[in-house]
């Protein structure tokens, strides 16, 4: 076949032709190619399911995962070679105390150097609603921690947070001993039918502004004045906007399995899931129940019900020298109880009482075994600091007087309870715990930094070490529960319970809250005498894909957000 020049000339062009469109092609594929904005190379992917480890990197962009994989070749502003370390999703404390220190320094820095990404408040007491005698009360008692209350509601108490800048995202409960003060005061009362109805209200209120669900604190009055019926009325209104009811028992020693039969008896009547808030048995003499405590709620597990638990990493619990004395002294409010206290004519029974297990009433102080188990942690009176860090029974000795005397003339001199850390625990129980796969973890503390205000008290250890303790004592070292199994408690399990759909998994489309850690050299060095020391071996935290931990250092940035629980009706806020 003969090609004629024309021919010739219709080729020579056509091959210019796809030599242009090469050139203009090749640089929009490369342009195409994605660039992230984080990318985390190298690591063992652990996605939080339980499921075991696996070689991969993960790339972010913007608030979310973008990809997840062999992502050889991907490109990124930022990238964190993982070499060495494990990565999963961040951990989710399920009881922080840390809506005031979040007000004073939004890094949250104790927690965020353990890899907490998401802080959830509300036992008993949540930060709405508020009407303006309880904001009184609120601003008088505040010492270190100084901040006017600019909030009514829980919904705008989040809202407030968030736009004032935290490192690590945030949640809570509505308390009911909130919702209770609101309407009946510190009275040892039932509501009117009202009176009741009215809480309802503030608590639907509540779970359509994004409560998680209701939170109680049953051995604290005034909450501990509640009834099984005022809950259950309670609890179903959380639970018809798909939340649920999380309790610090009625009891945790003496009367442990009756506080557990009290939840199942609120599961079942409200038809809602239930949570047991620091899952414990206080009390040498109650070590032995755990084992049917177990029993109990695993049965009841098998049986359909909706029950779980969480915990602390430590045998020592933390709460004031209020709870060594009787729910009649302190009815009434901080002004009555302190009256109670003064009283000449009331002192010996109550130092009767403070020596003796409570009758239908919690006595921490007999549950610890005594003074010498107590350690005084916060005051809030500057004179009075010279006994943090010591026991009650060198107080006592200090100050010539019995523990209980102490007990009663602390509390009136600070005009507080007296912060204390009461030994109470056995370890082989809390292993016993950690095994059981329905339980998460919470530091029951707030969130601190060791600098500033904070250092102006002591604090309980697992305010800078709980979930690192988990990862180095209990997995690590002792292996109690697998790696993997343990940050699904720590990831997926608290978020499927909060009912959280996009955060908890390392999963494309989900919230980049990511934690890259050393699961060999993770470690805990707050003591019960020297708190204030941050845990180590974690590198990197990413909250809703911006850094906030780079190589250990904090960053400052402060991207956290608030997460709503289930029945948030996002269109009916103005």
């Amino acid at each position: 076949m003969t090609i004629t020049s024309r021919e010739h000339g219709l080729q020579a062009a056509l091959r210019g032709l796809l030599a242009a469109a090469t050139c203009y092609l090749l640089p929009v594929a490369a342009l195409a190619a994605p660039v992230y904005d984080v990318l985390i190379s190298n690591g063992i992917i652990y996605d939080g399911s339980g499921a075991p480890g696996v070689a991969g990197d993960i790339a972010v962009s913007g608030d979310r995962i973008a990809a997840i994989g062999d992502l050889d070749g991907a490109s990124a502003t930022l990238v964190i070679d993982a070499a060495g370390r494990a990565v999963a999703p961040g951990f989710i404390n399920m009881l922080s105390w840390g809506a005031d220190a979040l007000i004073e320094d939004g890094r949250g820095v104790s927690d965020i150097t353990q890899g907490v990404t998401l802080e959830v408040f509300g036992e008993g007491w949540s930060m709405g609603p508020l009407n303006e005698p309880m904001k009184a009360i609120s601003r008088a008692r505040q010492t270190n921690i100084r901040y006017d209350i600019e909030w009514n509601t829980l919904g705008e108490f989040l809202d407030y947070l968030e736009l004032r800048g935290v490192s690590p995202n945030i949640a809570s409960f509505v308390g009911a001993t909130t919702v209770r003060v609101k309407h009946l005061g510190a009275d040892n009362r039932p509501p009117s039918d009202a009176e009741l109805e009215a809480m309802r209200a503030d608590v639907a209120q509540a779970m359509e502004e994004g409560a998680m669900g209701l939170g109680s604190a049953l051995i604290y009055p005034p909450g501990s004045f509640a009834s099984t019926e005022e809950l259950i009325a309670l609890t179903e209104v959380a639970g018809e906007y798909g939340g649920y009811y999380m309790a610090h028992m009625r009891s945790e020693g003496d009367r442990l399995l009756e506080g557990i039969e009290e939840m199942l008896t609120i599961a079942r009547a409200a038809e809602a899931p239930v949570e047991i808030y620091h899952l414990k048995a206080a009390g040498r003499d109650n070590w032995p129940k755990m084992d049917q405590a177990i029993a109990t709620i695993e049965a009841a597990r098998e049986q359909g019900v909706d029950i779980r638990a969480n915990m602390y990493t430590y045998i020592a619990g933390s709460t004031g020298l209020s709870a060594a004395m009787p729910p009649w002294v302190q009815e009434g409010g901080v002004e009555a109880w302190m009256a109670r206290l003064r009283d000449p004519a009331l002192r010996p029974q109550l130092l009767r009482e403070i020596e003796m297990p409570g009758d239908n009433w919690e006595n921490v102080y007999v549950a610890s075994g005594g003074a010498d188990n107590v350690l005084l942690v916060g005051f809030r009176k500057p004179e009075l600091r010279q006994y943090l860090g010591k026991t009650l029974a060198e107080v006592a000795r200090m100050r010539s007087q019995t523990p209980a005397e102490a007990i009663i003339d602390l509390v009136v001199e600070d005009n507080s309870r007296v912060e204390a850390v009461y030994f109470m625990m056995s370890e082989d129980n809390l292993k016993k715990q950690i095994e059981r796969d329905w339980v998460t973890f919470q530091s029951d503390a707030p969130v601190l930094a060791p600098e500033g205000v904070f250092l102006k008290q002591s604090v309980h250890p697992r305010a800078y070490g709980t979930f690192s303790r988990l990862l180095s004592k209990y997995v690590r070292d002792e292996q109690v529960i697998t790696l993997s199994e343990a940050l699904r408690r720590l990831t997926s399990l608290p978020a499927s319970n909060l009912g959280i759909g996009d955060r908890g998994l390392l999963r494309k489309g989900y919230y980049a809250d990511i934690v890259v850690f050393d699961p060999a050299a993770i470690t805990d060095h707050a003591t019960y005498t020297e708190p204030h020391q941050l845990s180590t071996g974690v590198d990197h935290v990413l909250v809703n894909g911006v850094p906030v931990l780079r190589n250990g250092v904090h960053t400052g940035a402060k991207p956290g957000r608030a997460v709503r629980g289930p029945g948030y009706r996002a269109a009916d806020r103005s």
